[in-house]
């Protein structure tokens, strides 16, 4: 029996315990929360050993062992950085760190102490995205060009969130999802998808505003809508939208010589991949309306049931990493790949209106695809 330990035991964390609950061979070790009142509601909702020290949790845990990093994420490199101390792989939600010199810290003390630390998301490894990836190495679409994504959430302060609670009952951070913002929270969904695909972004020309500054009390003073042209080294150039302002859109389309490769649903692991051919009706050039779906054959991996607004197995990248520690090699969700995700975020979400273009300092290899995708 595997193990992973979870710190952080709020909203999130009954996401990634419904998706866990998947995997017959892997366990909760323990839990931790500075909440004794989540803790405990946590624990006796999912039958799990609880710790409400959290040096403590540490102590008990044997070298080496995997937590998943589910706190906020303002704590997350507090959090990690203790683990990492400890002698503790780390998979961290999102964002990896607020700051790139937290975010660099944490990547030379993993790699110093020979530790895999990765971030959350981990929908690349899910199989829209593998589908969409193996049919982009199989040149469907011939070379690719352009590709547009968009993770546009709908105008979120007017919804009813209030009454938005998981599982075990916890409620959606509304402060911190504004505080932090909308591009930190949400823009690797489709960020690593690219970088997975094409490697490391060499460019970023992006804008960024906050156009609702009263979605909560005292302001949040974060944008809640941003704009970025990404340059990547490997050729293709993209554009990514994040906001929780503009009506729910979340396609991405990779546009290429021979047509169009579309997702429909960035937070649905089994959304449908199709290519809409290109193609000239007398004077008139245009795309296929009814798109041939793409497939993978065979299995693929556990899925989960739709909850929300998502339908996402949130397990993949800590089992992966599980994978990668039994078999003694990297993860596919690297720290590399974590520092970029990290840069490319940061520096979308930083721009403001006067950013202009940022040339990314660090870099990391595309992602090799998971097996059942090859």
């Amino acid at each position: 029996m595997r193990a992973v330990s979870i710190i952080g035991c709020g909203f999130v964390a009954d996401l990634y315990m419904r998706s866990l609950a998947l995997y017959p061979d892997v366990e909760i070790g323990l839990a931790h929360d500075r909440d004794p009142d989540r803790l405990a509601a946590f624990c006796k909702y999912w039958d799990v050993p609880g710790e409400p020290s959290l040096n403590a949790f540490l102590d008990a845990l044997p070298k080496g062992a995997l937590i998943l990093n589910l706190t906020n994420p303002h704590s997350h490199p507090e959090v990690t950085r203790a683990c990492l101390k400890a002698g503790h792989h780390v998979y961290s939600e999102k964002p990896l760190a607020m700051t790139m010199k937290e975010a660099r810290e944490l990547h030379a003390r993993a790699a110093d102490a020979g530790l895999m630390l990765a971030s959350a998301p981990c929908s690349l490894l899910g199989e829209a995205a593998q589908t969409l990836g193996r049919a982009l190495r199989d040149e469907v679409v011939g070379v690719p060009r352009l590709i547009y994504a968009e993770l546009d959430d709908g105008f979120v302060p007017q919804a009813p969130f209030a009454g938005w609670r998981s599982e075990s009952g916890a409620p959606w951070p509304a402060a911190d999802e504004f505080r932090v913002g909308c591009t930190m929270e949400h823009a690797g969904y489709y960020l690593s998808w690219l970088i997975g695909f094409f490697g490391p972004v060499r460019r970023v020309v992006a804008a960024s505003a906050e156009v609702l500054p009263d979605k909560m009390p005292g302001g949040a003073g974060t944008p809640d809508v941003s704009v970025a042209v990404l340059f990547f080294e490997s050729g293709p150039v993209a554009r990514l939208t994040c906001s929780i302002v503009a009506p729910h859109d979340h396609r991405i389309r990779v546009i290429g010589d021979g047509g169009v490769l579309e997702v429909r649903r960035a937070w649905d692991n089994t959304a449908p991949v199709r290519f809409h051919r290109r193609l000239r009706i007398r004077r008139r050039l245009l795309e296929h309306p009814i798109g041939r779906r793409i497939r993978l054959s065979g299995p693929t991996h556990p899925r989960v049931s739709r909850r929300g607004a998502a339908a996402m197995n949130f397990a993949l990248g800590p089992v992966e990493m599980l994978d990668a520690l039994d078999q003694g090699r990297p993860a596919r969700l690297s720290a590399d790949f974590a520092l970029h995700l990290n840069e490319v975020t940061l520096a979308i979400q930083t721009a403001g209106d006067a950013g202009g273009a940022q040339d990314m300092t660090t870099r990391c290899e595309p992602v090799a695809p998971m097996e059942w995708a090859r």
